[in-house]
């Protein structure tokens, strides 16, 4: 009995102590965890990152750090620890290859919700799609296209490609070209087309729209019309003096050429050039 007794007091001394220690190594790092995800989500939110990424950040935090104190507090035990850490770095491994697209995936969507190409409601053209930003999710990034489909594009695909932000600086230029025709009165054309984005309330006047004489085609003379308009109003700016321009130039009488082309006509057996009979 006396041995019973000595071989259990050995082992509480031996173990006992390990156990507190063990205890507290869990108690004081998961408290210590705790306070570590609290803070890094906090300053995650005072920069306004989205919400979700925050949870999702914090979350993996919390659970990392745990994981960590769990095989300390093992350790204390006198556990060998070694192949334990192994075993979960390969099982991490393994884990990795296995969502590769997803975490290739995950890790862009972490780049744009920091660095922030764009934002929803955004007009924007990434990965060849031009529509505007519903959502932008950990894993993919949902946009509505202007004939009101949902077009969903993995995160890799946005930032793996080029991106065009047509809302970052409030306005957009609106290109359009207007041809008259070579008999029409070039000054007053430009004139015309010069009051019609002066009436137009939805021009801005900064920066000042541009009408210049762009180039001498095969059938008409063609102005570049540039006006500036916000992003909300670019299509209607667009409309609004394509229309203009078709009545006011129909009603001061310039015309707008169509494509044609001059065919002449040679007799067969008419001389090449007017001096060959003379020649003969």
């Amino acid at each position: 009995m006396t041995d019973l007794l000595q071989t259990a007091q050995l082992f509480v001394m031996q173990y006992g102590l390990r156990l507190l220690g063990a205890i507290a190594i869990f108690l004081i790092g998961r408290w210590l965890a705790g306070q570590v995800t609290k803070l890094v989500k906090r300053g995650m939110e005072r920069a306004e990152v989205n919400q979700t990424l925050v949870q999702f950040v914090g979350n993996l935090t919390y659970y990392g750090l745990l994981t960590w104190v769990i095989i300390a507090a093992i350790g204390n035990l006198g556990v060998q620890t070694t192949t334990l850490v192994a075993v979960i770095g390969a099982a991490g491994l393994a884990i990795g290859l296995a969502l590769q697209g997803s975490l290739a995936n995950f890790a862009a969507g972490v780049m744009l919700i920091i660095f922030r190409p764009f934002k929803v409601d955004d007009l924007v053209e990434v990965a060849g799609t031009f529509g505007r930003v519903e959502e932008i999710q950990i894993f993919n990034t949902i946009l509505a296209t202007p004939d009101n489909k949902t077009v969903i594009i993995a995160n890799s695909s946005v930032t793996g490609n080029q991106i065009v932000n047509y809302s970052t600086k409030g306005i957009l230029r609106v290109d359009m070209v207007f041809g008259i025709g070579y008999d029409d009165n070039l000054l007053k054309a430009k004139q015309l087309l010069s009051d019609i984005l002066t009436a137009n309330e939805l021009v801005l006047s900064e920066p000042a729209p541009t009408v210049a004489v762009m180039e001498l085609g095969d059938s008409s003379v063609n102005f570049a019309v540039r006006p500036f308009a916000t992003v909300a109003n670019y299509w209607a700016v667009y409309f609004s003096v394509t229309e203009q321009v078709k009545l006011q130039f129909d009603e001061a009488g310039i015309s707008i050429p169509y494509p044609q082309q001059d065919v002449h006509l040679v007799e067969a057996n008419a001389p090449l050039f007017q001096g060959t009979a003379a020649l003969n």
